[in-house]
C-alpha cells in the first residue's frame, strides 16, 4: 500500500476507523470522512474531509470535490446507518435517510473515483455491506434492503468497470467488537450472541480490516464482484 491513495468513508470510528488505520500503517496515504471529523487524526488518517451523506448538497459537493481530486488508487465505501422498526412505524425520512446514506452515496462516490482509476489503469473498490444483506430478522426491512441493494450493486458495477481492471467486490461484517457494539449490548446480551456464533466470539475490529485491505492490495488481481462475509459462521447454521 506504500505511496497508494485510499479513500476510507465513516473513518472516524468502529469498521472504518480499523481499515483506515491499518491502510495507513501500511504506508497509504489515506483521505478519510466524517459529519465531524476530529481534531486529531490518531495516527489512522492522512486527511479529513467533511461530508454529510444524509444532505443533498453536502453528497454533491463531495463528490465534485472527488472529481477535481488528484484521484484514488483504492475506495472503501464503509458510511453507514441502521434503523431498527417495525414496517408500520417506518417513516419516509426514515428510509430517505438509510437509503441515501448506504446505498446512493456509495453509488455516487463510486461515479466520482472510478473515472479516476479508470485513466490511472484500473484501482480497487470495497463495499462495505453487513450480514443483514444476507440473512434478516425482523424490523431490518430498511437495513437489509439497503444492503442487498449494495451487493447487487457491487456485482453489477463490477462487471461494467472489470475492462478498465477496477476490481469492486462487498465485505459483509457480522458481529464486530467496536465501541458501538460494546456501548448497545450488556455483557450478557453480548454472551448470547456469541455463543451463536460458530466461532464462539465476536470479530475483532483488525479482522474485518485484513479482509478488507487483501482485496484491496496487489496480492488481488482476478477476485471481482463477490460478497464476502466475514462473520465467523454465523449465516450459515
Amino acid at each position: 500500500m506504500k505511496g497508494k491513495r485510499v479513500l476510507v468513508t465513516g473513518a472516524s470510528r468502529g469498521i472504518g476507523q480499523g481499515i483506515a488505520r491499518l491502510f495507513h500503517e501500511r504506508g497509504a496515504f489515506v483521505v478519510g470522512t466524517a459529519t465531524s471529523p476530529p481534531e486529531v487524526h490518531d495516527g489512522c488518517v492522512s486527511e479529513w474531509m467533511r461530508a454529510d451523506f444524509s444532505e443533498d448538497l453536502s453528497l454533491k459537493e463531495f463528490c465534485s470535490q472527488l472529481s477535481l481530486s488528484e484521484g484514488f488508487d483504492v475506495c472503501v465505501n464503509n458510511a453507514g446507518i441502521n434503523v431498527i422498526k417495525p414496517l408500520d412505524k417506518v417513516g419516509d425520512a426514515d428510509y430517505q435517510r438509510v437509503h441515501k446514506i448506504d446505498l446512493e452515496a456509495p453509488y455516487k462516490i463510486i461515479q466520482a473515483v472510478s473515472k479516476g482509476m479508470q485513466s490511472r489503469g484500473g484501482g480497487k473498490i470495497v463495499n462495505v455491506a453487513s450480514i443483514w444483506s444476507c440473512i434478516t430478522k425482523p424490523q431490518r426491512s430498511l437495513y437489509t434492503s439497503a444492503k442487498s441493494g449494495l451487493v447487487g450493486m457491487t456485482r453489477a458495477l463490477a462487471v461494467e468497470l472489470a475492462p478498465s481492471n477496477v476490481l469492486i467486490n462487498a465485505v459483509s461484517p457480522g458481529f464486530t467488537l467496536t465501541d458501538l457494539t460494546r456501548q448497545s449490548l450488556s455483557e450478557a446480551q453480548a454472551q448470547e450472541l456469541s455463543a451463536m456464533v460458530p466461532l464462539g466470539r465476536f470479530a475483532q475490529v483488525g479482522e474485518i480490516a485484513r479482509v478488507v485491505h487483501f482485496l484491496c492490495s496487489e496480492e488481488n488481481t482476478y477476485l471481482t464482484g463477490q460478497n464476502l462475509v466475514v462473520d465467523g459462521g454465523f449465516s450459515i447454521v
